[in-house]
């Protein structure tokens, strides 16, 4: 198993932006829409930047259609 985050989504808002609320722990607020996944690949891609590691490296492991998720870093 790989490093997992605690991260609450915050779709449809008015920017991309997230916060780093402790070493495990991200809050986003994302453009997109809750629709087809597209909020959860904002949310993915704005924490692949921060962490500094490749978006196809992470994936949600609990919670994709909840705000509250768990995402995993693959190969760490």
């Amino acid at each position: 198993m790989g490093t997992l985050f605690r991260l609450k989504a915050h779709p449809g808002g008015r920017e991309d932006r997230i916060v780093r609320l402790s070493a495990t722990h991200y809050e986003a607020w994302v453009r997109a829409k809750p629709q087809a996944g597209k909020a959860n690949a904002a949310v993915l891609g704005l924490l692949a930047q921060e962490i500094g590691v490749s978006v196809k490296r992470l994936r949600i492991a609990k919670g994709a259609s909840s705000p509250n998720k768990i995402v995993e870093v693959l190969g760490t």
